[in-house]
This record gives structure tokens, sequence and C-alpha cells, in this order.
């Protein structure tokens, strides 16, 4: 009859059994990845993600490029339409709302509150980037193109139009970014299901079969 050693194992000892357990861990996957079975599965998860996350990236840059159909309309204080004008936030709204069928809060302010911050040198498209156009922060929004430019709604008399962050003006206001696609839950799947509806259908794997069993505000011009 064998005992057990009542004695704790040292550190040394510890680490030890715990790298064995992973090692082994790691023999018995391996092992299942050489059955075809397994490697029908892994290879069907892993297409179906990589094609939800190429749909993402086209329903991101289709906020930037329904934007863009924009430029030209009016700025108008308190503007939510294309009809009667936009402002900077009401761009904002209305861009999301068409694109992804989510409604955004309705002042810049409101907006730099959710999402996730995004540093400069990691802007991507559809990010939103704010700036101190009436002497407090976030008081003005626009949504990154790429390439060092955004579109926005900037001012009375003005219409929406594109600008460049480092334009001196801008660079001197700019409050930081927010990212929403892909943080906000809400959007995912309607930018998703959006991006599928304009796409070509994505190949079907083969079913496996197992043969066991059957501000609204005004911005000053720069």
């Amino acid at each position: 009859m064998s005992s057990i050693d009542p004695r704790p194992l040292s550190p040394s000892a510890r680490r030890l059994r715990v790298f064995v357990a992973i090692v082994a861990l790691h023999a018995a996957f391996a092992l299942a990845a050489d059955r075809p079975a397994d490697r029908s599965l892994a290879e069907a998860a892993h297409a179906s993600l990589s094609t939800a996350a190429t749909r993402m990236v086209e329903g991101t840059r289709r906020l930037g490029l329904f934007a863009l159909s924009l430029v030209g309309i009016d700025y108008r204080y308190g503007g939510e339409s294309p009809d009667r004008g936009l402002d900077c936030s009401g761009l904002i709204r209305y861009v999301f709302q068409e694109v992804t069928g989510v409604t955004l809060p309705r002042t810049a302010k409101e907006l730099s509150r959710i999402g996730k911050s995004v540093r400069a040198g990691e802007l991507e498209p559809g990010d939103l980037v704010f700036f101190n156009t009436r002497h407090f922060a976030f008081s003005h929004v626009g949504i990154y193109l790429g390439n060092d430019r955004f579109v926005h709604a900037p001012s009375n008399g003005g219409e929406v139009g594109v600008a460049t962050l480092s334009n001196g003006y801008w660079q001197k206001r700019y409050n930081g970014a927010r990212r929403l696609v892909g943080v906000l839950p809400a959007l995912m799947p309607e930018l998703i299901t959006r991006a599928e509806a304009s796409a070509p259908p994505a190949p079907v794997p083969a079913p496996v079969t197992d043969a066991t069993s059957d501000e609204t505000h005004a911005v000053p011009q720069p």
C-alpha cells in the first residue's frame, strides 16, 4: 500500500509539476489536432473568425465612406440630417445610425465618454477624433478617415468637409480619440451583418461526419 507524503512541495518541485502538466496538455491537443475531424473543425472555426474580422474592417471603412458622401452638406447648428443640415455631433450620429443602426449620444462631450481611448499613433478609420474649439475639452468631433485626415462639420456658414490632423489649428486643439467599433457590443453584429449584405457569400465548409454515429455647437474656422 502506497503512502502520501504530507510534506509541502518545494517551489522548484511545484514548478516542475506545473511544467509537466503543461507539456501533457500540449501533447493531448497535438494528438487531437492530428485527427481529420478535429482539423476540419479547427479550420472552419478559424475561417469563420477571419471572415468576421475582415467584414468588421469593411464595416469600419463604410463609416468613413458614408461620411465622405456627405461632404458639401451645409452646417447647421443642431442639425441632424442632410436635408436640414448637420452640426459636428449630428454628423457622427447620422453616419453611425445609417451605417450601423445604432443611435449614439447627441453631443460631442457625451460621445467622448463612450468607447475606448485611442492614442494618436494608433488611429484607425472610423475612430472619433475630438478637439477643444469652444474653450472646453471635447467640444468638437469628427470621424478619422486614415492618412491624417478626418471628416467633420466645421462651423456656421461652412459645410461638411475633410481636414488634416497635422494642420496647426487642429493639432493645437486636439483632445484625443475614441474607438467605438469593436468596443461597443451593440455595434459589432450590426456592422458584420451590413458588411455581409454587400459582400459575396463566403464558402461554407463541408460538414464533418462521424463514422461511428448517425452639439450641437458652432466651430470657428481655422
